[in-house]
């Protein structure tokens, strides 16, 4: 039997440390900051949409900004071909994710960060999708125009980019997909 000093020692140790205690499980990661959009999935026949809109295909890397249960970068791996990388502030949604991954046998075609979509790196996208809010959006856009290479195709469901015109808009269920590339930077 333990005595409650030794306990007491037990758990001060693992809240340093971070961890749980034995038989816990993982250690559960803490949420960076408050998520900027509740979670709600993109229907599945949107997600496919959006990927056959961006033309995704097997030399492709998805970026998924904000990425819930990670649907879009499986759908991406699974059905496409591509890489997938899910970005997403909630750490049980991470969790999630991996499992869904696992699940649907593309775990080693794709990756789950629990990170926050204006901190995160995301050069190496070569697609990048969104189901965020209007002024999400458009605080996302200097990030994007920045960060990723020119070509990179942007789609977003719902929402558009402010006078960011789009290269293509296409119609699901209750509202549009949008399509932009990022534009070639101007000569230094």
């Amino acid at each position: 039997m333990m005595r409650f000093s030794d306990v007491l020692a037990l758990a001060l140790a693992l809240t340093v440390a971070g961890c749980t205690a034995p038989g816990a499980g993982a250690p559960a990661a803490q949420t960076l900051r408050e998520p900027d959009v509740r979670y709600e999935p993109t229907p599945m026949p949107v997600v496919r949409q959006m990927l056959r809109l961006a033309e995704v295909g097997p030399g492709d890397v998805v970026y998924d900004l904000g990425s819930g249960d990670g649907r879009i970068p499986i759908a991406a791996a699974r059905e496409f071909g591509a890489r997938g990388v899910g970005i997403e502030i909630d750490p049980e949604l991470v969790r999630r994710s991996e499992a869904n991954a696992r699940e649907a046998g593309v775990a080693d075609q794709v990756v789950f960060r629990h990170a926050d979509l204006f901190e995160a790196e995301i050069g190496e996208a070569s697609v990048v999708t969104l189901f965020l809010y209007p002024d999400v959006n458009l605080r996302l856009r200097p990030k994007l125009l920045a960060e990723l290479a020119p070509g990179t195709r942007v789609v977003s469901y719902w929402h558009d980019m402010g006078d960011w015109k789009p290269e293509k808009i296409d119609s699901a269920r209750r509202a549009a997909i949008y399509l932009w590339r990022i534009p070639p930077r101007a000569a230094e």
